[in-house]
């Protein structure tokens, strides 16, 4: 899989921008501010329909402008199909082989992309809504049901802690519209749990041998999955709803006097552990940078093996952040056989073959050259 062509209109600082890439290494330089990691973040909107950077669409549209339009084609299963993006003031269009796409769960998983970016390593010692925004991104594409029950339960979540409040404020008032949204939030929770511990095992399958690779040999990895219910990884969705049921009801008083939802995985976290020690508490900031790579290139493989094809990567000014032998791991992991963009401002001190073969396009003022 990889991305051919990205056509940018009205774009952040770019006001018109058509580019070609190579199908297998190519280095975006530029200096800070000039547009370059505005390029990974539109290759990566293609994939997801939303930024890994804000969440205010309006920031994506040029100053003073009414829209702003992303296009590419992907090359996926020896098949070329067109991508489309439109933001403005009324909204949100994805267009997928130039079909409006109403419901996300019908476009994303088309693109496959992985980004690794300074932030995702916080992703072992950040808060718990990154690694929650990580599996629910990850599931996303290879899962597109998963968007719509994340999407439901969502929306479902709100309006339960709406009537929550209601309640806190007025104890004597009738509680069957909270069971029935209670209801409502478990067969959609029940879902995203079982997927989830299925997609752990996945990754755990995956990044255990990288991680003991890249640490030499010396420290093995865990992945476990901390959920706000007792339930076992090898639950299925009919045990799990049940015992989100049970839970529930023991909870209600404390939910009304809180006024929100305690339990569900919008709670829920991941703990990563090297050599049965918890990385987030114990590990070193080099330990937390191997676990975070070797997550991200577990991701790849993940996404290879549920997909058939490997996803585009997107390495944006990240490989600075790396000491030569992880930047030497992860370069060698991928060469000939990932699409790679890197974004950087010098290549200067990045010695690896991958990058001699690259094509270099360099970002100023919202314009590229080769």
């Amino acid at each position: 899989m990889h991305i051919q062509q990205l056509q940018l209109k009205n774009y952040r600082n770019y006001e018109s921008l058509d580019i070609t890439f190579d199908h297998t290494i190519n280095v975006i330089i530029g200096e800070n501010a000039q547009g370059k990691t505005n390029l990974m973040e539109a290759i990566y909107l293609l994939a997801f329909t939303k930024s890994h950077r804000t969440p205010r669409e309006k920031e994506l549209v040029k100053w003073e402008e009414e829209y702003a339009k992303i296009e590419g084609r992907v090359s996926k299963r020896n098949q070329s199909f067109p991508l489309e993006i439109v933001i403005s003031a009324k909204g949100k269009k994805a267009k997928l082989n130039r079909i409006e796409q109403k419901r996300l769960s019908d476009y994303i998983g088309a693109f496959n992309v992985v980004m690794f970016a300074p932030e995702d390593l916080t992703l072992v010692k950040g808060a718990p809504q990154i690694r929650r925004r990580f599996m629910d991104m990850e599931l996303g594409q290879i899962q597109p049901r998963y968007i719509y029950h994340l999407g439901q339960y969502q929306k479902i979540l709100k309006q339960r802690n709406h009537v929550l409040k209601q309640l806190q404020r007025q104890s004597n008032q009738d509680r069957t519209i909270l069971h029935v949204l209670t209801d409502q939030l478990i067969e959609h929770a029940a879902t995203l749990l079982e997927r989830r511990f299925v997609f752990l095992n996945l990754l755990r399958k995956w990044a255990q041998p990288i991680h003991y690779g890249i640490s030499r040999n010396l420290e093995t990895l865990d992945i476990a999955y901390s959920p706000t219910i007792e339930v076992s990884e090898e639950a299925k969705k009919g045990k799990i709803a049940d015992i989100y049921s049970r839970k529930f009801i023991d909870i209600e008083e404390k939910e009304i006097d809180r006024g929100t939802t305690l339990i569900g995985p919008h709670r829920d976290d991941l703990l990563f552990y090297v050599n049965d020690k918890d990385v987030q508490i114990y590990g070193s900031q080099g330990q937390q940078r191997t676990t975070a790579l070797s997550v991200k290139l577990a991701e790849i493989e993940l996404i290879y093996n549920e997909v058939g094809e490997y996803p585009v990567l997107l390495l944006d000014d990240v490989l600075s952040e790396l000491d030569d032998y992880r930047q030497s791991h992860l370069l060698q992991t991928i060469h000939g056989k990932v699409q790679t963009f890197v974004s950087t401002t010098s290549v200067d001190g990045i010695q690896h073959e991958t990058l001699n073969q690259a094509t270099i396009f360099r970002v100023k003022d919202g314009k590229v050259e080769t």
